[in-house]
Order: C-alpha cells, then sequence, then structure tokens
C-alpha cells in the first residue's frame, strides 16, 4: 500500500493575465507536471480590458485535465485556486453580463483596467476612513471604482441586470463548490471588507452605491472566510464532470494570484542559509511577486498603517498576521527591450532568452572587471508608465528617462534596459523606505514569478536595496502557493502556517554586493529627484 505521501497530491489552478495554468503538486512541494493555454484579452477602447469568465472556466477545465490524465482521481486531495483581482459580473441565473458597451458577452473587467481613474479619485477625495487601510488613496485597480464605473456608465446595460459581484478567485471557488462565500484575501485587500465589523455601510452609501447592500450585501459577498478553508461539500457533480475529477474532492478558499506567490515563498525554512532573518519571525520577510505586475507583500503581527501601501488586511495572506501589499504596475512589460524603446535596433539575436543575450551583452561592455550595475551611471529612468501604485498612490504619474541620445545601437538598448531594471530596483527601495518608516523590520527579501528568472534583475534587486534574496526551490512559486490551499482543506496540513513551511523550500540565495552601495545611495538620490522634478513640472504647466 503506497503511502499518502506518494499518492496525495494537491492541485493548483493559477488563473494569470494572460493564461491558465494547473500543477500536481505533492504534500512536499514538488511539481509533478504542469500545463498552461492561453486566455484572451480584449480591448474595446482605451484602458479598458475585459475578458470572459465563460472562457476561462473552460481553459481552467482544459489544463486540470490535461495535469490529471495520468493519475487516479482519488489521488487528488484538494484543490485551490488563485487568480488575478478581476472582476466578474453575473446575473440572477449566473449567466455573464456585459461590462462593455459593445454588450459583448465579456463579463470581466480585468485588474489592469483603468477606466475607473476619476471615479477613484472621487472616492480618495471623499476621504472616508476606509481609505486608511488602502494606504490612504482608492487605486482604479481596485473594485469599488469599477463598481461605481459601471453604474454610471452602463446602468441598463449591466448595473441593473447584475445579481453577483465576483472577485475572479471567488468566482473559480464558486463554480467549482457551488458556494458563495467569499475568501478574505480578496474582500479585505480589494473590496474594502473589514474583519470582524464586514463591510462599512456607511462608505457604500457615501459612493452612491448603497444598492449593493440589499440582502444583507449578497450582491458583493456577506460569508467570508480565510484562505485556504474548506468550501461547501467540495466539489458539486458538474464541476467534478467538467474537470474530471471526483465529486466531493476539496476545495479551499481562493486567493489573489500575487498572494499565492507570497504563501509559495515567505514561508520556506531558511535554517543553514545564514540569512539575516534566520531564527527570526517570518514578519522579518517581504515577498515580492514579479510577473506582469510586481507585488510586494510584507505581514507583521500588529496593524501597521503605511501611506500609499495597501493594508493592513487581517488574514489577507496568512490567517490571523496581517498583510501590507505594494506595488509596482506593468514592470513585466516594462522590462521587455522592445517596450524600453520606441525604435529598437536590430538585435543579433536567433532565439534562445533575450535578458540571458541582454545581460550577456552588458557583461562584455564592461572591460576593467567593474560592475555592470555601473554602466548606468549617467542614464535614469523614473518607471510609473502606467502609474505609481506604491508608495505614492499616484495613477497619473508618467515615466521619465534622462540620458537618452540620438543612438540607436545595441549598446544603446542594453543600457536602456539595464537603466529600467535599476528604476524597478529603486522602486522596491522606495516601498521598503515607507515600509520601515511604518514599523516593518524587512531583513531577507523572497523573489518569485516570471522576472525573477532573470539573474541581473535579481541581482540588482540585491545590490540596490542592500538585502539578501531569496529565490525558491521550485519556481513556480505561485502554483505552490495555490496548492498549500488544497493541502489545508484537505486537512494534509493543520493550517496555512505549517502547509507553507512544509511546501515552500530555498533554491538559491543571491547577496548583494556591498562596494556597490555608495553608488545605489547616489542613484536612489537622483531616482527620488525625478519624480519631484515631475511635479514640478505638473505644476508649472498648470498655472494659468
Amino acid at each position: 500500500m503506497q503511502s499518502t505521501e506518494l499518492t496525495g497530491l494537491c492541485l493548483s489552478v493559477d488563473v494569470g493575465t494572460a493564461s491558465v495554468r494547473a500543477a500536481l503538486v505533492t504534500r512536499a512541494g514538488l511539481l509533478q507536471s504542469t500545463a498552461e493555454e492561453p486566455i484572451s484579452i480584449w480591448e474595446p477602447q482605451a484602458d479598458h480590458y475585459v475578458q470572459s469568465s465563460a472562457e476561462i472556466w473552460e481553459k481552467c477545465c482544459s489544463v486540470v485535465k490535461r495535469v490529471t490524465q495520468h493519475v487516479e482521481r482519488s489521488q487528488v486531495r484538494g484543490i485551490g485556486f488563485d487568480a488575478t483581482c478581476s472582476l466578474v459580473v453575473l446575473d440572477q441565473s449566473f449567466q455573464p453580463v456585459p461590462v462593455s458597451q459593445d454588450g459583448k458577452q465579456r463579463n470581466v473587467v480585468m485588474w489592469m483596467d483603468h477606466r475607473a481613474e476619476e471615479q477613484a479619485a472621487c472616492i480618495t477625495n471623499a476621504g472616508h476612513r476606509v481609505l486608511n487601510r488602502v494606504g490612504g488613496v482608492m487605486s482604479p485597480e481596485m473594485q469599488p471604482p469599477k463598481l461605481l464605473w459601471l453604474k454610471e456608465n452602463l446602468k441598463e446595460r449591466c448595473w441593473n441586470k447584475a445579481a453577483h459581484f465576483f472577485d475572479l478567485p471567488d468566482f473559480l471557488s464558486w463554480k467549482a463548490t457551488g458556494s458563495l462565500t467569499r475568501s478574505l484575501c480578496t474582500l479585505v485587500c480589494k473590496w474594502t471588507y473589514c474583519p470582524p465589523e464586514g463591510w462599512d455601510a456607511s462608505f457604500w452609501t457615501s459612493i452612491g452605491l448603497e444598492d449593493l447592500l440589499e440582502n444583507n450585501s449578497s450582491k458583493i459577498g456577506s460569508v467570508t472566510c480565510p484562505p485556504g478553508s474548506p468550501l461547501g461539500d467540495g466539489l458539486t457533480r458538474e464541476a467534478a464532470a467538467d474537470l474530471g475529477l471526483d465529486p466531493g474532492t476539496a476545495v479551499g478558499a481562493s486567493l489573489i494570484d500575487a498572494h499565492a506567490g507570497g504563501l509559495g515563498v515567505i514561508g520556506a525554512d531558511v535554517k543553514g542559509f545564514l540569512l539575516p532573518c534566520e531564527d527570526q519571525p517570518i514578519t522579518t520577510r517581504m515577498a515580492m511577486i514579479c510577473g506582469t505586475s510586481t507585488c510586494h507583500m510584507a505581514i507583521s503581527e500588529q496593524a501597521l498603517f503605511v501611506p500609499g501601501v495597501w493594508g493592513p488586511c487581517l488574514s489577507a495572506m496568512v490567517p490571523g498576521m496581517w498583510l501590507n501589499e505594494g506595488g509596482q504596475s506593468a514592470t513585466g512589460r516594462l522590462v521587455s527591450p522592445i517596450s524600453s524603446s520606441s525604435e529598437p535596433c536590430i538585435l543579433p539575436f536567433t532565439g534562445g532568452n533575450i535578458y540571458s543575450y541582454l545581460n550577456s551583452h552588458l557583461s562584455s561592455m564592461v572591460n576593467d572587471g567593474s560592475a555592470v550595475d555601473l554602466l548606468g551611471s549617467s542614464l535614469h529612468v523614473w518607471p510609473d508608465f502606467h502609474g505609481n501604485r506604491s508608495p505614492l498612490a499616484d495613477p497619473t504619474l508618467k515615466g521619465m528617462m534622462i540620458g537618452l541620445s540620438l543612438s540607436q545601437t545595441l549598446d544603446d538598448l542594453a543600457l536602456l534596459y539595464l537603466a529600467t531594471v535599476q528604476a524597478l530596483a529603486l522602486g522596491t527601495l522606495h516601498i521598503l523606505d515607507a515600509m520601515r518608516e511604518a514599523g516593518h523590520d524587512i531583513r531577507t527579501l523572497f523573489l518569485c514569478g516570471g522576472l525573477s528568472k532573470n539573474a541581473l534583475f535579481v541581482q540588482i534587486h540585491a545590490n540596490a536595496t542592500g538585502l539578501p534574496v531569496v529565490l525558491p526551490d521550485q519556481m513556480e512559486a505561485v502554483l505552490i502557493g495555490a496548492a498549500v490551499l488544497g493541502a489545508c482543506a484537505s486537512q494534509d496540513y493543520s493550517s496555512i502556517q505549517e502547509a507553507m513551511e512544509k511546501m515552500a523550500k530555498v533554491g538559491k540565495v543571491v547577496q548583494p554586493d556591498r562596494e556597490l552601495q555608495s553608488f545605489y545611495e547616489r542613484k536612489y538620490k537622483v531616482f527620488l529627484k525625478l519624480f519631484a522634478h515631475q511635479r514640478e513640472y505638473q505644476a508649472i504647466m498648470n498655472q494659468r
């Protein structure tokens, strides 16, 4: 008879910005198999990005069937879902309600959709007390401004027909179990829910959305639970048939994708790695999930209020702990060499990883053995091309580049790429400084996500912040984090904390180059002046 260690598997499903992934994961946190399929993104007009919940579920079913085709259904003990914090709209019969003027059956307002900037600004200016838990500023990437936009702009076509508003992670767990219970992760982080009190009725009334409070707030969620809690009776018969699994298979309350990445790295056992966070509480660690955007996750035992940083959010990632979440928007796109230049040069590049190629080229530009970082001494970037999420919380800020020439050589493109990576690292330092000032004691960075596979990106983050960077043993940390939810729902582990420690593992440690400390101190001063100058220029041009 095989042991539970060998036969007991968790299934993780991760819905990212442009694809759906699934993985089979052992109780020890080892990936057994993975599958991925793309999902559609439509842009019906500028800054409007929409998807289809029907297509997303269809792709979830497809990837799950692919990763489970060679195992017995009974081996899958638990399932965890994570997804982007996008807004799903359904009617009374749980059918899609269009969220665009064109009326097409695309019922998901994506996380990166910035149509509600005006509504977000109005909510911020009203100054309600709920703003204290979102860094003092309402982001257009949160759900209240998006809901207000739908009411103001699509009242007949969408708002009056809508009966259920889900965060995408909660939609997936509902689709799997039939349970309308919402995860505290989504509601606390993106909807202003505050346990144990719950919804603040005065907030929704003050912004003209008091109709969401009807029927015990059934449209936005009246029952909540911490991430990883078992939902309903597990998979319904319909969902089990869709996924090719057994009815009743345990399903854990879901997470936002970035938070799943946090679970997949931040709890790893670091004994023997000589890190400053060894023998220290988990609160000395910050998880960075580096994908389409970058999220900076720090947890604390007490509520810490950080201006311009979301939170504190109770039980939003680790039950019983407070979460602060900083972030940088569109980092993945910004680092792309093709996006970094309006007229990119033709690369003498025939395949493989373009980042590895540029990293190698930068190394070849250094003839005296000095650090590659120093090549960025005369080229500076302010990276907020999609606004600033943290710690300034200003979606109107724009990107800046100082030190460009007319030259369009490969060297120039490589230097611009380097300066952009350095700017993102300095943006992380900016967020760290805000968190430290508010009381966080962060000593080690734990990175995961696509950009964490870029060696230069990782090393520069260590150098610019002066902190060691830990990379996970299993690079797909988001999939590990979602599997943690399934392991808790199936009761293979008694708590999120236990599951994190057992399933997340250290792969590599990258130490900062202390000889570059002075260089980055100076470059950080330039970085902060870029922001100050942008505000100054705006003020001059606003004069009448």
